[in-house]
């Protein structure tokens, strides 16, 4: 630390360009922040699936229904120790860009398989003997400000009643929390309340199976495909999780997206930044001539670039990086689309990584260039 004010001083000599380059770096690991939440939002459950769980859709489409009898055939797969299932409901509050995932399931089996849904116990059993109950996730309930007792009219885009009507009521008889990185934006009914007032009373659309041993899941999930194939509906069976990311998919590959655009912007600061670098270490040319007249060695002089370039990037990029934290740190900034929406510790540690990375690639080549200046040469440009 004692050549950090000789480092410093370096930077320092020309303000202007260090400190635009330092807001290239700052904007760039603010940009990596953000895009790192959006990314985690639009694969949210993705990463606390449970390893024990299971997800059957049709083979065709997960568009596409199931039979309501599969459940006891299913049940009595071995190995499957719980069964559940799920219908999306879709539908309108009030405006088509009011999106929330609303979802018809069976109370009982359904908290039994996703523990991670936590409810009071007296607004679990008022949903369970409310037939037009409904749970609401605590990210929607903040959005729309719902309260236990208000009625939820949702317009129907896909389930008509028998009567003809598209509006479905709901009550809010609970509302749940879950743990960070799980989808708490969802709203949950009864699925009797779908199958007493809609023709299709004997679907579902797919099924959720809790089984016994994860490390036989492929012996499972083969049973359960063989036992429905070549009939009317046959069956794709995975795990929670390529389930998860299937859906995450369903509006492209984020991942890949992000990564693109990430890796884009990184190669043009990089650019930047090291044209910076070479630009500073060409200017002091005879001070490092003069530094190894003084007797410092050429390790000790490639070290001295190297230092100043790192430092630039740790500081401007940890700059962005506490930015982008702050910012995601107040919630969703679309007003409730996403549903998680939060800057990882694993991503930001992923940041302080690509910072140091950014420091020592900007900073390798003029340092090489500078432990390799001879002294004679460098004094006869001056």
């Amino acid at each position: 630390m004692r050549f950090l004010p000789l480092v410093w001083k370096n930077l320092g000599r020309r303000r202007v360009r260090t400190t635009f380059t330092a807001l290239s770096i700052v904007v760039s690991f603010l940009l990596f922040g953000i895009l790192m939440a959006i990314r985690l939002a639009f694969s949210a459950g993705v990463d606390v699936t449970g390893v024990d769980r299971l997800a059957v859709t049709h083979k065709v489409s997960i568009i596409q229904p199931l039979p309501i009898s599969y459940s006891d055939q299913i049940a009595r797969v071995p190995g499957v120790r719980e069964v559940t299932h799920a219908n999306w409901f879709g539908g309108v509050y009030k405006d088509p860009k009011n999106f929330f995932p609303r979802m018809a399931v069976d109370p009982p089996t359904y908290l039994d398989i996703y523990p991670e849904i936590k409810l009071p116990e007296d607004q679990k059993r008022a949903w369970m003997a409310d037939r037009t109950g409904a749970i609401v996730g605590r990210v929607t309930a903040d959005r729309f400000g719902f309260k236990v007792g208000d009625r939820i009219p949702i317009l129907a885009t896909i389930y008509t009643k028998r009567d003809g009507g598209r509006i479905w009521e709901f009550t809010v008889d609970g509302i749940f929390d879950a743990p960070k990185g799980f989808d708490t934006s969802a709203l949950f009914f009864q699925y009797d309340y779908l199958k007493e007032a809609q023709f299709a009373s004997n679907q579902v659309g797919w099924y959720i199976i809790r089984i016994s041993d994860p490390q036989h899941a492929q012996r499972v999930v083969d049973q359960i495909d063989a036992l429905f194939a070549n009939s009317h509906a046959e069956t794709k069976t995975s795990t929670e999780k390529a389930f998860a990311e299937g859906f995450a998919k369903q509006a492209g590959d984020i991942g890949e997206i992000i990564t693109g655009i990430v890796s884009a912007v990184f190669f043009t600061l990089l650019l930047v930044a090291g044209n910076t670098m070479a630009q500073s270490v060409r200017e002091r040319t005879s001070e490092l001539a003069v530094l190894k007249t003084l007797g410092y060695a050429d390790g000790l002089v490639m070290g001295l670039v190297l230092f100043e370039s790192c430092l630039l990037a740790l500081a401007a990029g940890g700059l962005g990086l506490g930015l982008a934290k702050l910012v995601t740190s107040r919630g969703d900034p679309t007003g409730g689309f996403l549903p998680v929406f939060y800057f990882r510790a694993g991503d930001l540690a992923l940041g302080i990584g690509l910072a140091v990375a950014l420091g020592l690639a900007t900073g390798a080549l003029p340092a090489w260039q500078a432990m390799r200046l001879r002294i004679v040469d460098a004094l006869r440009r001056v």
